[in-house]
């Protein structure tokens, strides 16, 4: 006798219910092949539903294949081969919950924008505005490599604040710096070696290797990648952050970028990726200037995004390929379609083009300006700053604090996160060994409120003294 329960549905119709339930079954073992489902009328009047809903149910497992309809006979369970009796609860879909993550009291690991900071209230109105004036430029399909007024919108703005003359055809927009790596990945070659620094930010060689590439860690000194090293490896295309080296902070001098110029020129086929990474936020002095601004050879692609100047849930980044490759991309690529909505490419435009952007940046300067403050005021009343000491390059929005203490880093990240706060030890970004990193810890401010930083200290400088 087949019973089941039509309670909690939750929107779910009663015949899809009960094809799911005698599905279950079939698969459990618990109706077995060439077994007899009962007629319609008599399931309909046992589990109190009409005729039709079973009608339903039954020509849906029909149509599947769970079951076959014989004339004047009635409807049999088909063996289904290749699935396991055991296999119930695997067939029938759980309900999906996502991951639960660790809380922590303080994450300074984190990027992300507290609410506040973000311009709901003149983003919703631009989108609002998108909407009502441009309905139909909206539905219309994307150019692989984004709209056009939003590139062109791009390219003013890099002129007039990072100092590059580029044109809306060498901008390919896309959702997040790791989709545009892999476009990098089939333009140059899936043949080519990608050097990345070392330490550096980790995901970006995941991403190369889930990519298929050949990625070797180059490794890092006073003033940038090490040419000797660089040399010593078979690189051709070098991915760096130049103006603001995640996580040292380090920042490459002219000399050595023209250097590094001049071993891009040095061999066909070889690129360097300038990752300008939160060159937006440089708290003191001018912003520096880009290599792809005093590259005369065409050997550098330049990288940035809006994840990290709006809030990392906006997927919107870009790239600008200088112009031999153009081409290329244009013909090995221009298949692709545009990975960004349109609603968001006419609203980024517009926020850019009406002056908003610029506000929001200098907004954000002066915000980023005070938590640093309060950190470094928490850090000195906590104590902190006579159990550590502050390793300050111009690192942007973290600080790399040494820590006076036997620990090992293991242990120490150990103790913070069983006191609630999460931070990540400075030899976690290092290929390998990581000489004079120990004891190194990288403390990302930028998401944390002011508020809780007196306590967060007081934690980290109860880790220390235990």
């Amino acid at each position: 006798m087949l019973t089941y329960s039509f309670e909690h549905l939750e929107g779910e119709s009663l015949y899809e219910h009960l094809y799911r339930c005698i599905r279950g079954d079939i698969l459990a073992g618990r109706l077995r092949a060439g077994e007899k489902l009962p007629s319609k009328r008599s399931l309909a009047r046992q589990l109190g539903i009409s005729v039709i809903t079973v009608e339903g149910a039954y020509g849906q497992l029909v149509a599947e294949g769970y079951c076959q309809s014989v004339p004047k006979k009635g409807f049999f369970v088909v063996r289904v081969m290749g699935v396991p009796q055991e296999s119930l609860r695997k067939a029938e879909p759980a309900a999906e919950r996502e991951a639960p993550r660790p809380r922590y009291f303080a994450d300074f690991t984190a990027n992300s924008l507290p609410p506040a900071d973000f311009p709901f209230k003149t983003w919703t109105r631009l989108l609002r505005q998108v909407i009502a004036g441009q309905p139909e430029a909206l539905l219309e399909r994307s150019p692989g490599m984004g709209i056009l007024s939003l590139r062109a919108t791009i390219a003013g703005h890099l002129r007039s604040f990072r100092g590059l003359d580029v044109t809306p055809g060498q901008i390919v927009i896309g959702a997040g710096t790791e989709y545009l790596y892999g476009l990098l990945v089939q333009l140059l070659g899936r043949g080519k070696c990608f050097g990345v620094e070392n330490p550096g930010y980790d995901k970006i060689r995941k991403v190369y290797h889930r990519h298929g590439v050949d990625c070797v860690p180059v490794d890092m000194e006073e003033e940038g990648i090490s040419l000797p090293d660089l040399q010593a490896k078979a690189v051709d295309v070098l991915h760096i952050s130049p103006s603001h080296h995640f996580p040292t902070g380090c920042i490459t001098p002219i000399s050595r970028r023209y250097e590094l110029l001049g071993w891009a020129s040095a061999a066909p086929g070889r690129y360097i990726i300038e990752d300008d990474y939160d060159s937006e936020f440089r708290l003191t002095g001018r912003p520096i200037p880009t290599m792809m601004g005093i590259d005369v050879s065409g050997r550098v692609i330049y990288m940035n995004t809006f994840s990290k100047t709006l809030t990392p849930t906006i997927r919107i980044s870009y790239m600008v390929l200088p112009e031999r490759l153009v081409r290329d991309f244009e013909e090995k690529l221009g298949f692709y379609s545009c990975t960004v909505s349109n609603f968001e490419q006419y609203t980024l435009a517009r926020f850019i083009q009406d002056g908003y952007f610029e506000k929001h940046i200098n907004r954000m300067r002066n915000s980023y300006r005070k938590r640093r403050e309060a950190l470094l005021k928490a850090m000195k009343a906590g104590g902190l700053l006579t159990r550590a000491d502050i390793l300050e390059r111009g690192s942007g929005l973290h600080f790399l604090l040494r820590f006076h203490t036997k620990k090992s880093d293991e242990q120490l990240e150990q103790d913070f996160a069983a006191h609630g706060i999460r931070m990540r030890p400075l030899h976690d970004y290092y290929a390998g060994k990581a000489p004079a990193a120990d004891h190194i810890f990288v403390l990302n401010y930028s998401g944390m409120e002011a508020s809780v930083l007196p306590e967060a200290i007081a934690r980290i400088t109860a880790c220390l003294d235990a």
